[in-house]
């Protein structure tokens, strides 16, 4: 395993005397086969540096060798990214751009290999926003930001799990619960699991975030190996696959 950390401006420049978003890179030991790309949370407000030593980043950063040791052996690829920017800022989108970029630098590097999305709060609502992007096969959505009115457009024909603690006080369950309602207007393959007992950090029950996070990822790549869990969440009547319990 080869890890990196790479800082490279958006558009080729530095904007404004922002840092540069960055990418730490876990490859595939052999032929890189598929490519997940792991985004962060923040906050919705905030022109702060995300410095390496960031909550949001490090809570993410086991998620992400965790995914690389379950898949290394498939091909599997994992990035995580760093933002520029801690907060969302409004019609901004601040990380939205650095995760087209990540997005772009995948494809140059990957030509049309398969990139499904990972990520948690504000990351979550960044991953499915992107999901457009012509790599993008899923996307893993853990405790997502998704106010009421979130498009869900970008989705369309792409496979969706959303996961959400149920005693989530920082973002709604109720309204990724709405969103997940909406997305099934755009794609047949949307699923919601209800963590029990859970907030919105994901450090009462770690195992069943990564154990669920894993399976999509391996799901999505096409390994040929589907965890029980989510094989018996594709099975539900699509009506049925909102409030899967976790």
């Amino acid at each position: 395993m080869e890890l990196i950390e790479t800082g490279v401006p958006v558009n080729g420049k530095r904007q404004g005397g922002q840092s540069d978003p960055a990418v730490r890179v876990w490859r595939a030991p052999g032929q890189t086969r598929a490519v997940a790309l792991v985004l962060h949370g923040g906050a919705e407000r905030s022109t702060a540096v995300v410095r390496p030593w960031r909550l949001a980043y490090q809570r993410m950063v086991p998620l992400a060798r965790s995914l690389h040791r379950a898949g290394r052996r498939h091909g599997l690829e994992v990035r995580l990214m760093r933002n520029r920017l801690y907060g969302w800022n409004g019609r901004l989108e601040s990380p939205v751009p650095d995760a087209r970029w990540a997005l772009d630098r995948i494809r140059a590097d990957h030509p049309g290999l398969p990139v499904v999305l990972v990520g948690h709060s504000m990351g979550g609502r960044v991953a499915l926003r992107v999901a457009d992007d012509p790599a993008v096969t899923g996307v893993c959505a853990m405790a997502p930001w998704t106010p009421p009115g979130e498009p869900v457009d970008a989705v369309a024909d792409r496979a969706v799990l959303i996961a959400h603690g149920t005693r989530d006080r920082m973002t709604s369950p109720a309204e990724s619960y709405a969103f997940a309602a909406r997305a099934r207007e755009v794609t047949d393959l949307v699923a919601r699991f209800e963590i029990a007992g859970e907030g919105h950090s994901m450090i009462r029950r770690p195992a069943v975030w990564t154990r669920l996070m894993c399976a999509f990822t391996l799901d999505r790549i096409g390994p040929g190996e589907t965890d029980e869990t989510l094989r018996q969440a594709w099975s539900r009547p699509s009506g049925d696959r909102l409030r899967i319990p976790g």
